[in-house]
């Protein structure tokens, strides 16, 4: 019997196909179609609406950028949102910071935590049920924008701007973060590959540049995010944060004694430093 193949087209003129080995799961959730299957090259894979999200051989280079650089960046975290990241890995990778003391987690589709927690239990590996987590099933812009909790740091660990991620990418969520902010706090989102999604970092710059007084991008290589380095966003009212010299993330990281595959305090760093391409697309904005 021929291998069947998933075909993954987010980008005009351009796609990725990965062999589906084993189909595990495959269903159209109240929200979303969502896919769970075996890749030879990647293990597990988790697409939904036809576009790859996680998959087990590369998903800890994601989770560790998004979590690890604004949590060593601000130095005290203690209050974590999360928007999304119904795999459970950002949920991970911020509970191994001893000094996170809660984290909210708003996740749209209890169907995606419950999947995830069946068929891809290394991404959360318990995180669920640790006693520092609330779980939320609920619209993330709708809770940012009517919360009266308070985060030193807010992820958005969102889908692509189609679907029900889109509203992720909005004024009127970024506004809802910014106020769900402690003073000094950072935010951080997906914000897409850029050399294939130029206008989402336009957009972005766009949206939170009023909003913050710092706002930039920083990048890490993710394999399976095809056609280039992915951006992750970043904003802050303290401008300090982006620029914390390598000898005290360096400090924090010894610290707190994580063992991490990905991140380092000198790919923290690096990270920032964005290419001529990029910096020449957001020069003005």
């Amino acid at each position: 019997m021929k291998t069947p193949w998933f075909v993954e087209k987010l980008h005009a003129g351009y796609s990725q196909s990965l062999s589906i080995d084993e189909l595990l799961f495959e269903s159209k959730t109240a929200h979303q179609e969502l896919m769970i299957f075996r890749n030879a090259t990647f293990g597990r894979v988790l697409t939904l609406d036809g576009i790859v999200q996680t998959t087990e051989r590369d998903e800890f280079i994601y989770h560790e950028m998004l979590a690890h650089v604004p949590i060593f960046a601000h130095g005290s975290v203690r209050r974590v949102l999360i928007i999304g990241g119904g795999d459970g890995g950002m949920l991970r990778e911020v509970l191994r910071h001893s000094g996170v003391e809660q984290v909210v987690q708003v996740e749209i589709d209890q169907a995606v935590i419950d999947l995830c927690t069946t068929y891809l239990p290394n991404h959360s590996a318990g995180a669920f049920d640790d006693p520092r987590v609330q779980i939320e099933i609920a619209d993330g812009v709708e809770f940012v924008q009517a919360t009266g909790e308070r985060f030193d740091l807010v992820i958005s660990d969102c889908t692509d701007p189609v679907g029900p991620g889109e509203v992720l990418f909005s004024s009127p969520f970024y506004q809802g973060c910014k106020r769900c902010l402690n003073p000094g706090g950072v935010f951080v989102a997906q914000n897409g590959v850029g050399f294939m999604q130029p206008d989402e970092l336009v957009d972005t710059r766009g949206r939170l540049g009023p909003l913050f007084a710092d706002q930039s991008f920083y990048t890490a290589a993710v394999p399976s995010y095809a056609g280039g380095s992915m951006a992750f966003a970043w904003a802050s009212d303290d401008v300090r944060l982006r620029t914390v010299p390598l000898d005290q993330l360096t400090r924090r990281f010894a610290q707190a004694a994580i063992k991490t595959r990905y991140y380092t305090p000198a790919v923290h760093q690096a990270s920032f430093a964005l290419p001529a391409y990029l910096l020449d697309l957001l020069d003005g904005l």
